[in-house]
């Protein structure tokens, strides 16, 4: 058999498999695609509920209280520059889009993380399977999620969970293998339970890498939902998209600017949250 028959042969079977998924599983699909836009447009509600200048006094005080007040007077003017370029109602689908999709995958991948780093074996199985998520060009996890979800914000979900979940359940993954031995032995010593050594010993010395890998979620979420606006996803990246098609260059770098001051604001407050956590387990 020649390669190029070969070639041909698999692409085949891989476009049947998924026309297979896509027309046995459609009722399955289409309740996920029916639940993950209705916990998108709750999320959605909630932060695009409030006049701009509220949520900006919001996110000011938070980074009032996380960081300082320099941080809080430039975080609540940058947004409130978000709202006078005209791209507000974009800029809260972003970010309703971003909190969603990091909180489903952080809700998958931190108990994952526990369990690969408190068994080895699973980590074994996990580690290869995250290689391949992480390796794989981002945008290539939209064609399968288009063929079964359509188009529209499920599939912009769906495909930056994947790209969210790694660095999330690495990280806790980590943080959970290096407790250090002295502690675990000092707790087998002291007679405590396999619960009471998971939330007073290995937890706390884990916060920080867990944390981080909080912070990596988030960072790849802004970054996939981004490319997520060629499927109809709203917010930003739809408005970078349309741009570009258009090459309307003033809308492409407004949208860029409000990426980016959405971007920092939830790096500053992700890295700062973890901070007197580091502290405490020190």
């Amino acid at each position: 058999m020649s390669t190029p028959d070969f070639s041909s042969q698999f692409d085949s079977a891989i476009d049947s498999s998924l026309e297979w998924l896509a027309d046995h599983g459609e009722f399955l699909f289409s309740a996920a695609n029916d639940a993950l836009t209705a916990v998108y447009k709750g999320v959605l509600w909630c932060v695009a509920l409030p006049p701009f200048y509220v949520i900006a006094l919001l996110f000011a005080l938070i980074g009032w209280r996380l960081i300082g007040l320099r941080f809080a007077i430039l975080s609540g003017l940058a947004l409130m520059f978000c709202a006078f370029i005209g791209l507000w109602p974009e800029t809260v689908s972003t970010l309703a889009l971003v909190l969603t999709a990091t909180f489903l995958a952080l809700l998958v991948a931190i108990p994952l993380g526990v369990v690969a780093g408190l068994a080895p074996a699973f980590d074994q199985v996990v580690d290869p399977c995250l290689d391949l998520v992480q390796t794989m060009p981002p945008y290539i996890y939209l064609l399968p999620a288009i063929a079964l979800l359509g188009y529209g914000p499920a599939t912009a979900l769906l495909a930056t969970f994947i790209v969210a979940l790694p660095p999330a359940l690495r990280l806790t993954s980590l943080g959970i293998r290096m407790t250090p031995k002295e502690f675990i032995e000092l707790g087998d010593a002291s007679g405590v339970t396999g619960m009471q050594m998971f939330f007073k010993i290995r937890l706390p010395f884990a916060m920080p890498s867990i944390m981080a890998g909080v912070n990596q979620s988030l960072m790849m979420a802004f970054g996939m939902v981004v490319i997520a606006g060629i499927v109809g996803s709203g917010g930003l990246g739809e408005s970078i998209y349309g741009a570009v098609r258009t090459l309307d260059i003033a809308k492409s770098i407004n949208a860029a600017i409000a990426i980016v001051i959405l971007t920092m604001i939830l790096d500053r407050l992700a890295q700062s949250a973890a901070r007197p956590r580091m502290g405490e387990s020190q």
